[in-house]
């Protein structure tokens, strides 16, 4: 689906369709959220019911139609966005965390009201949360038994069904056999029977195959049982199947048409895990009323996926040397360009990137923000946003892709012609807490959330700081953002980081109106030697991305000889590394970005 503006008639229209719908089912209201039944963050086009209805196309909202109001509710990423994108005379816009889904529910529902919810498209908490609301105002929620707005929507388009297929295992590293024997022991150890798998990532891992249901992750949108034996029922639309994918998946896994998996779950004994965060509340239901004893946690997978086998970690530095050859190449080809905008911009480092061993598409929809857009953390360039890239001006251009050994997302902020003093110091700031992660060594059980502060210190002691996470966990060939490792000062930081895993560090600064700063760099957790008398193991990082960083934008007054050092040895590394890889003009511009800080 075309990411339309849905304003005036038309979104008046579907309002109101939804409305007599809502009638139709002796409704007093109905919640739309932004997400599928496996609670992805890029979610296909027949799944787009906040867009269709609202117009709203940002990655995180949910919007509540009640007969006489109506509102949709949006982080901060997306005030710009939904102002732009919704019609204020339709819907309510508000702020989720400051003005929140269920505060609004108190004050709009009435006693007597039946609330409308999607159980597939919920969680368990999210669907407590919504009676927990209803209670309130003494109204019910009420699960449907289909979705009110799929019933009211011309031309939804089909559910996706593409093949799935395999993932082999010179880039897996490990094979379904092993990962599902690995898994049964998780199961025993936990006094499991057995788990639902809802995460279509950690099927995907768990199987080795891969998908293109959505767009920048590589799935097969579908759901697994996996028994206590290491066994696994998947629930694949037949038509997505092939003799060679059934011939990859031998013995131990049984292929099962997606109609039957209500049945399937009605038929589960004894103690059975369902991942809390993905797992939708129709899935909870089933197994409650079959007499199930559900155990909401994480995941069995998670942790397995996240920590790279050593294969993983060897795609991994194969596909960043692609990468970093590609965006080496793109970076020549700007510092030449006049007059270009950032849609050019986009498309070009697309065009270098495909030309790549094993490239199989974008990562996620690339941010190229020139001046102001830059400050936007996640800005999305379009035809009424389209800025050019002007002198004076800072251009920040966060990019990633996707090839079959590996999943790269990189940020560099440039200086287009000649940046000012303030530019150069916010920038050297935020340079000098990414070499803090970059240095970093730490004990095993150290959590994200204890290093984030080395990314903010020197921002900190300049009254600084940026209101994103400083690293978000990457999946291998899988999602660019994948959990549970994190760095970030709240909570979804504290899990400890385990040598394995992928995780960027990514520190930035952004003055509104005027410009960011990110930069962004891949890196690998891995055991460091043990000092003599040192008593507890070590974790450290190896930087994975290899692409310069801007030299214009470094004030090297602020950095010490250990961080001069560290971005010495990092462009020496990337001159060895991608030197070999480009042509002799490229290798010229290279050799100067990569010089020795003077």
């Amino acid at each position: 689906m075309s990411e339309e503006r849905v304003q005036g008639p038309a979104g008046a229209e579907r309002i109101g369709a939804l409305r007599g719908e809502l009638t139709r089912r002796d409704l007093a209201g109905f919640v739309v959220p932004r997400a599928d039944e496996h609670q992805g963050e890029y979610v296909p086009a027949s799944a787009q019911r906040l867009a269709w209805l609202t117009g709203f196309t940002g990655s995180a909202g949910m919007a509540a139609v009640l007969h006489g109001r109506a509102a949709i509710f949006v982080d901060g990423r997306y005030t710009i966005q939904v102002a732009q994108e919704v019609d204020g005379g339709l819907f309510e816009i508000r702020h989720m965390v400051d003005q929140p889904l269920s505060r609004w529910l108190d004050e709009a529902l009435q006693p007597g009201d039946r609330l409308g919810y999607d159980p597939w498209l919920h969680t368990a908490d999210q669907a407590q949360a919504l009676k927990a609301a209803c209670e309130r105002a003494g109204a019910e929620l009420v699960a449907c038994d289909s979705n009110p707005v799929d019933a009211v929507w011309a031309g939804r388009p089909a559910r996706p069904c593409r093949p799935a297929v395999p993932h082999p295992l010179v880039f897996a590293g490990r094979t379904s056999a092993e990962k599902r024997l690995a898994m049964s022991d998780t199961l025993r150890a936990e006094r499991l029977d057995g788990a639902v798998l809802t995460d279509p990532a950690s099927l995907a891992w768990l199987l080795n195959v891969r998908g293109e249901d959505v767009a920048y992750v590589p799935l097969p949108l579908s759901f697994a049982i996996i028994h206590g034996d290491g066994s696994v029922d998947w629930f694949l639309d037949p038509a997505q199947s092939s003799p060679a994918l059934i011939e990859h998946l031998g013995d131990g896994i049984t292929l099962r048409d997606p109609e039957h998996f209500l049945t399937a779950l009605g038929q589960m004994k004894g103690r059975v895990r369902v991942d809390k965060a993905t797992a939708p509340m129709a899935v909870v239901q089933a197994l409650t009323v079959a007499g199930v004893s559900v155990d909401q946690g994480g995941d069995p997978c998670t942790q397995a996926k996240a920590c790279k086998n050593p294969v993983e970690l060897a795609g991994a530095r194969a596909a960043h040397r692609r990468d970093g050859a590609a965006m080496v190449r793109f970076l020549a080809w700007l510092e030449s360009q006049d007059d270009i905008d950032e849609l050019t911009v986009t498309e070009r480092l697309y065009d270098f990137r495909a030309e790549g061993q094993h490239f199989r598409g974008l990562s996620f929809p690339t941010i190229a923000g020139a001046g102001p857009n830059g400050a936007i953390v996640h800005y999305r360039s379009s035809e009424h946003t389209n800025r050019k890239l002007l002198p004076g001006h800072l251009f920040l251009l966060d990019s990633g892709a996707q090839y079959l050994d590996g999943t790269t997302d990189v940020t560099r902020t440039l200086a287009i012609g000649t940046p000012s003093e303030e530019m150069r110091r916010r920038f050297t700031l935020v340079l000098k807490g990414h070499i803090a992660i970059a240095q970093a060594v730490f004990p095993e059980g150290t959590t994200g959330s204890q290093l984030d502060v080395l990314a903010r210190r020197a921002l900190w002691a300049h009254g600084l700081d940026y209101d994103h996470g400083t690293g978000h966990g990457v999946g291998s060939y899988l999602s660019v953002h994948e959990g549970p490792q994190r760095i970030s000062k709240v909570g979804t930081g504290a899990v400890p980081l385990r040598a394995g895993m992928i995780v960027s560090n990514e520190p930035g600064y952004y003055k509104a109106g005027a410009y960011g700063i990110r930069i962004e760099a891949l890196v690998a957790v891995e055991e460091r030697p043990l000092p003599e008398g040192g008593e507890r193991p070590l974790l450290g990082v190896e930087t994975l991305t290899l692409v310069p960083i801007d030299k214009k934008l470094i004030d090297v007054t602020l950095l010490d000889q250990g961080e001069r050092g560290w971005l010495d040895a990092y462009h020496a590394r990337v001159w060895d590394d991608i030197s070999p890889l480009v042509d002799d003009a490229t290798g010229a511009w290279l050799q100067q970005a990569t010089a020795p800080l003077v």
